[in-house]
C-alpha cells in the first residue's frame, strides 16, 4: 500500500489497534501474565526468523505450536479476558442507565437510602480498635458466587451486626462480609487474591483480596488493616488509602451514584 493509498478509515483502524493494545497492556500489567506474553511474543519472531532462515523442521514445529496459540492465549488469559469484557459491559451499561435516568424512563437507584453511616461507623470502630475488616459493596457485576463461599446472613445493614461479625472471637471475623445495596447477603467469605507482583509487602492478605476481587468485578472493597488501622478502599484500578470517615463515606456516595 502507498502513501497515496493510505484513508481516513486506516487511521481510524490503526488507532483502534493501538487503543486495544494499551487496554490489553494496562490489564495484565505487574502480572504474570505479562511475561507470558512476552514469551508468546519471542516464539512468534523466532518462528517467522527461522522460516527466513529455511530451517523447515524447527519452522514445522513452532508452527504447529503457533496454530493452536489462539486457543492457548484465550486459556491462559481468561481472567485478563474476563475483566476485560466486564469493563466495557460496565461501562456501556453505566452510561446507558445514567442516560435513562436523564430521560426519566428509569427509577433511581438513588432512591434508596444506602445505609452509609452504618459502614462508616462500623469502620470507625475498627480503625479505633485495630480490628481487621474486609467489606465488598456489590455493583453491576453480581457477587452470588463469592456469597455461596461464606455463611448466608441475609440481614438488614447495622454497625452492631457488622461489629460482631469481625470480633476477633467471631468464626467469621477471617473472611469478607460482602453488600447488596441495604442488605448484609454474606460473611466468611472467601475472594480471590490478585496476582499483581507491585504491591508493597506491608500490604496483607486483606488489601490482596480487595484487590483480586476488583479485578474481576467492579465492586467496591473496604478494608481495615488489623496492623495499621487505616481504612483503604478498591474499585477497579483506583486504590484509596488512609482514608478518614468523611471520605470514606464520600467513595461510598460517589459508587451507588454512578
Amino acid at each position: 500500500m502507498s502513501f497515496l493509498d493510505f484513508r481516513f478509515l486506516d487511521l481510524i483502524d490503526i488507532l483502534l489497534v493501538a487503543f486495544l493494545l494499551y487496554q490489553l497492556y494496562r490489564l495484565i500489567k505487574d502480572t504474570v501474565a505479562i511475561n507470558v506474553l512476552i514469551g508468546v511474543a519471542a516464539i512468534y519472531v523466532i518462528w517467522k526468523l527461522v522460516g527466513l532462515l529455511q530451517m523447515e523442521l524447527l519452522s514445522e514445529i513452532l508452527g504447529k505450536f503457533i496454530g493452536v496459540g489462539v486457543i492457548a492465549l484465550v486459556i491462559v488469559f481468561q481472567q485478563e479476558i474476563r475483566k476485560f469484557l466486564l469493563v466495557i459491559g460496565s461501562t456501556n451499561f453505566k452510561r446507558r442507565r445514567l442516560f435513562l435516568r436523564q430521560l426519566k424512563l428509569m427509577r433511581e437507584d438513588d432512591e434508596v437510602d444506602y445505609r452509609h453511616d452504618d459502614i462508616v461507623k462500623a469502620c470507625e470502630f475498627f480503625a479505633k480498635t485495630r480490628t481487621g475488616a474486609l467489606i465488598v459493596v456489590e455493583g453491576d457485576s453480581k457477587l452470588g458466587f463469592y456469597s455461596s463461599t461464606g455463611t448466608i446472613l441475609r440481614a438488614e445493614i447495622s454497625t452492631n451486626l457488622l461489629e460482631s461479625i469481625f470480633n476477633k472471637h467471631s468464626p467469621l471475623h477471617d473472611g469478607a462480609v460482602i453488600i447488596s445495596r441495604n442488605t448484609i447477603i454474606a460473611a466468611g467469605c472467601i475472594l480471590p487474591l490478585t496476582e499483581k507482583t507491585s504491591l508493597p509487602s506491608r500490604f496483607g492478605l486483606r488489601h490482596r483480596a480487595a484487590m483480586g476481587i476488583s479485578e474481576k468485578t467492579n465492586a467496591l472493597t473496604i478494608i481495615v488493616s488489623e496492623e495499621t488501622g487505616d481504612i483503604s478502599t478498591v474499585q477497579g484500578e483506583s486504590f484509596q488509602h488512609k482514608l478518614s470517615s468523611i471520605a470514606l463515606k464520600a467513595v461510598l456516595k460517589e459508587f451507588h451514584q454512578t
